[in-house]
């Protein structure tokens, strides 16, 4: 019977792209179609550390040694959270509450309406896969993207109508949150002994765009066997993220893959590749993975501070001198995109 129901499992697929769709068809079955079964050097279930919660350092914003603390980290694990941030709970709650709804309560052919075009290089909308996996493998995942700021890199037609409120939630978080990374931008620059200024100037400055992604993780009825998002280091300057009450965020470090423990309502900060250009390497992007689970749906908000498309990034020249060579080349972001999304040499 296994075979048969692997079969049908596979062969659903083939009509219906989105995991949502899979997951609840498959959900009475043990089986999920191959190409979401990770290779076994990727399986959660055979590489994961069990048994240890990795506490990523839990960083007070104003805390007198914030510089400190998050150069610390930046340098030391690439991710750390933040409390205090200023955000009210009332404003995640609202992203939250509205980004669930436009998953779970509104039609699948309205969503598809702000569905991404195929082959488009645009990366807004809502959709399935992302990047180009080896051997045709896919994420337990579907996802909406959209940039949130600035004004003029927004386009409406990719952010829900429905619910009504999705709009003004999250121009309020995207708000809020712009304070947040200031903040840290300008820890991130004292902390390699720069002016405060300089990190933000040099990633951006008022050009730096916001580009949220909502993460839908649907239940999995072999979450041994896949991942949500298979390892990597984000392309960003930065990741802001908050995430729903579900875990499954994996780090790794000291060579083993770990669960990483988050705190309610504390926003989850990664280092990215831009950011670990601009400090030639002082500062580490953060290698993670996200697991999936048998009964719950997982969902995160991660919004990526990057740079405008023909913006040139590389290290910055004060933390460049001959006992400090440049460890990376200095390249217009959208070319770094393009290397990395079709896993070319940078």
């Amino acid at each position: 019977m296994k075979t048969a129901q692997a079969q049908s499992a596979t062969t659903l697929t083939m009509e219906v792209a989105r995991v949502q769709a899979i997951a609840s068809i498959t959900k009475c079955m043990d089986t999920i179609p191959s190409e979401y079964i990770r290779s076994e050097n990727e399986q959660p279930a055979s590489t994961t550390l069990h048994g240890v919660l990795l506490q990523v350092p839990v960083i007070d914003i104003d805390d007198k040694n914030v510089v400190k603390l998050i150069s610390d980290a930046s340098k030391e694990w690439g991710i750390f959270q933040v409390i205090n941030h200023g955000i009210p709970d009332e404003v995640i709650a609202n992203l939250q509450k509205v980004g669930k709804e436009f998953f779970e309560v509104v039609p699948q052919e309205e969503k598809e309406v702000i569905a991404k075009t195929p082959g488009s290089q645009n990366i807004e909308g809502y959709g399935t896969s992302l990047q180009k996996e080896l051997e045709g493998k896919r994420g337990w995942v579907d996802h909406l993207f959209h940039k949130i700021w600035p004004p003029s890199a927004i386009n409406y037609r990719y952010w829900p109508k429905n619910p009504p409120s999705y709009r003004e939630a999250n121009e309020e978080y995207a708000k809020r949150l712009r304070e947040v990374a200031e903040k840290i931008f300008k820890s991130l620059s004292l902390g390699l002994g720069l002016e405060a200024h300089e990190m933000m100037e040099a990633a951006g400055g008022e050009e730096i765009v916001y580009l949220l992604k909502i993460n839908y993780y649907p239940p999995c009825p072999r979450p041994d066997l896949a991942l949500g998002v298979v390892a990597h280091t984000d392309m960003s300057h930065i990741t802001i993220l908050v995430p729903n009450e579900v875990q499954g965020l994996q780090v790794f470090k000291d060579d083993h893959w770990y669960d990483v423990k988050y705190i309610p309502n504390a926003l989850i900060i990664h280092i990215g590749d831009q950011v670990e250009i601009l400090s030639n390497g002082k500062y580490k992007s953060v290698y993670h993975r996200t697991t999936v689970t048998k009964d719950k749906t997982r969902m995160s908000w991660p919004v990526f501070l990057e740079p405008p498309s023909e913006h040139e990034v590389g290290p910055i020249p004060k933390l460049v001198n001959e006992a400090n060579p440049p460890k990376f080349k200095t390249k217009k972001y959208k070319d770094y995109v393009y290397c990395k999304l079709n896993k070319l040499p940078q």
